[in-house]
């Protein structure tokens, strides 16, 4: 007797679980679709991102190396970080916006090196350490021709217990 109430009770457990899969399954098989398309969809994205980090580090590097030649031509290659800074995500931005506004103090346009440093130093997206270079060599630029009232102001931040660039704005 007990093998003919196993077997019914067998019999009823695949019924329930046959009707539980046409119940289910297909919302089970939707949500692992979706889940591996989301996760591929991830992948994706890392790796156009990886492509564009890549695209920008080659550019950088480029126009880096062409302003270490004999005679290079300064202010294009300040014209050319500047292009990348437009183009770039957020840690190239910031780089190529520093060398562009260091090019252009160099070659003489101070006013486009300021509104550079302003630009990097206005940058929530950039890492702390590089805003507070930017307005470091913003004031620094300027100690001739600014407001030293309004120069002091602005670097005394810098000069904080802590502030990596606090040396150097103490000098200022």
């Amino acid at each position: 007797m007990p093998d003919i109430f196993d077997e019914v009770e067998e019999d009823l457990r695949a019924e329930r679980a046959r009707k539980l899969a046409q119940r289910w399954g297909g919302v089970a098989l939707g949500v692992a679709l979706l889940a591996l398309a989301a996760s591929g969809g991830w992948q994706a994205w890392r790796w156009h991102e990886a492509r564009q980090a890549a695209a920008a580090a080659d550019t950088y590097l480029t126009l880096h190396r062409s302003t270490e030649r004999e005679g290079a031509d300064l202010a294009t290659a300040g014209n050319g970080f500047a292009a990348l800074s437009r183009e770039s995500t957020t840690g190239y931005r910031t780089l190529s916006r520093l060398r562009a506004a260091a090019l252009k103090a160099e070659t003489g346009d101070q006013a486009g090196a300021q509104a550079l440093w302003n630009a990097v130093a206005a940058d929530t997206e950039a890492d702390r350490l590089y805003r507070d270079l930017a307005i470091l060599m913003a004031v620094t630029h300027a100690l001739d021709s600014g407001d030293p009232a309004q120069l002091a102001a602005r670097i005394a931040p810098l000069t904080a217990e802590g502030n990596p660039w606090r040396a150097s704005a103490r000098g200022q």
